[in-house]
């Protein structure tokens, strides 16, 4: 797979390089080093996945990911970087990035590369704690174009939450079966895996 660089740490691209072209099926063919490089290297090189920073000099990874997302709506974008900021984390999700991970977890990069070329989402522990902090209360009529009962819409909110099953029965007078099964229904319905998938979900569309 192909793997586009865009950070503005010339030493942090280099390293990453290194470990990315150590592993048999990663190629980096071209390295950016501010957030204006990244669509002209996207569109000459047509990555897998962008692995990019977010805070760059001239323009920031999130603009970058915009210009990027608007044109290729199908592109992978992997955010790695230093900055845990909630502002962020929401920029990162509306635009629909695929990951967002912290540089000093280097060990978990390869892994979460594999995982976005699967089609799987991946956002480091830290992140994933801070998003059920991040979350107000929803409209229902956020969510009326999902086809979600307003029941369901409370469940989805008490998981983003971080409410466990046995908490949500507990709050809603229902069997733990039976919030299992809503649980199904709506992972179904919203052609999603996880609870995780659900925490982000509610974010992006309240």
């Amino acid at each position: 797979m192909k793997i586009l660089l865009v950070d503005d740490d010339r030493l942090v691209c280099q390293a990453l390089k290194t470990i990315l072209e150590a592993e048999e099926d990663i190629a980096v063919p071209a390295i950016g080093n501010d957030g204006s490089d990244a669509l002209p290297l996207y569109d000459t090189h047509r990555p897998d996945i962008l692995l990019m920073d977010i805070r760059m000099a001239n323009m920031t990874g999130i603009d970058a990911g915009r210009q990027i997302i608007s044109k290729y709506p199908d592109a992978k974008i992997l955010y790695l970087t230093t900055f845990a900021d909630n502002e962020y984390i929401v920029d990162a999700l509306k635009l629909g990035a695929k990951g967002y991970l912290l540089k000093q977890n280097f060990e978990s990069i390869v892994p979460a590369i594999h995982a976005v070329y699967m089609g799987q989402r991946v956002f480091g522990d830290e992140i994933i704690s801070k998003i059920p902090g991040m979350m107000t209360d929803a409209s229902t009529s956020s969510f009326e174009e999902f086809g979600l009962t307003d029941k369901e819409i409370e469940m989805i909110t008490l998981i983003a939450d971080g409410l466990s099953n046995k908490e949500i029965a507990s709050s809603s007078f229902l069997s733990e079966g039976t919030v299992r099964n809503y649980i199904s229904t709506i992972l179904e319905k919203l052609d999603l895996r996880d609870r995780t998938q659900l925490a982000i979900f509610y974010y992006k569309n309240k």
